[in-house]
């Protein structure tokens, strides 16, 4: 939840930061303000994100039929550090040209430098203000969905499939402990049943 909220800040904080350009969030107040939140957003929305992704890795949050939803996940988590690294190149200072001549090496070393070229500020522009957060919007409501289809994965300790949480499931153990229980017991009135039947019953 954390993570999508932060999410929210980070779409309205850079709408408004993209329509009115770097030399306003560069010499205007409210423009450092607004561009610290936009930072602080994704400074949490990552934070979240890490958490959640190991939690639910030491989770095993694939089991019972939930590939799909840990494969979003994962593509979520890595298109958002696309975009974390094209927003820090439009920061427009020393430290963002140093670091996207030094990504232009690496990225024209692996050879994709002719399409994706960090020195082009329009470019950069462009993949950051569109078709990455269409990306990241696009996954995480596909994981979202799969979440709500699938349901939440239950502790590791479980059985392997969700059954155990449903009601025969849980009817069926408390009738397997009334059954195991001593005849005693059982005379008496186990957890689970019912005093007045049996009485009733004799």
């Amino acid at each position: 939840m954390g993570a999508i909220v932060s999410l929210v800040f980070i779409v309205v904080s850079g709408v408004v930061l993209s329509l009115n350009g770097p030399a306003w969030y560069h010499v205007s107040d409210f423009g450092h303000f607004v561009n610290s939140v936009h930072l602080w957003s994704v400074e949490l929305f990552f934070m979240t994100m890490v958490v959640h992704l190991w939690g639910k890795y030491w989770m095993a949050a694939w089991r019972g039929g939930r590939t799909l939803t840990w494969i979003t996940g994962m593509g979520a988590f890595l298109v958002s550090i696309v975009a974390a690294f094209t927003g820090y190149l439009l920061q427009t200072n020393f430290d963002s040209q140093w670091i996207a001549f030094e990504g232009k090496d690496a990225l024209n070393a692996s050879g994709i430098g002719a399409w994706f070229n960090v020195a082009n500020l329009g470019q950069i522009f462009g993949f950051h203000i569109v078709l990455l957060p269409l990306a990241v919007g696009a996954v995480v409501a596909l994981h979202v969905i799969l979440v709500r289809m699938h349901g939440v994965v239950p502790p590791i300790d479980a059985a392997e499939t969700d059954a155990q949480l449903s009601g025969t499931a849980l009817l069926d153990g408390d009738a397997t402990a009334r059954s195991a229980a001593p005849l005693g017991d059982r005379a008496q009135g186990s957890p689970g049943t019912n005093p007045n039947r049996t009485e009733a019953t004799r």
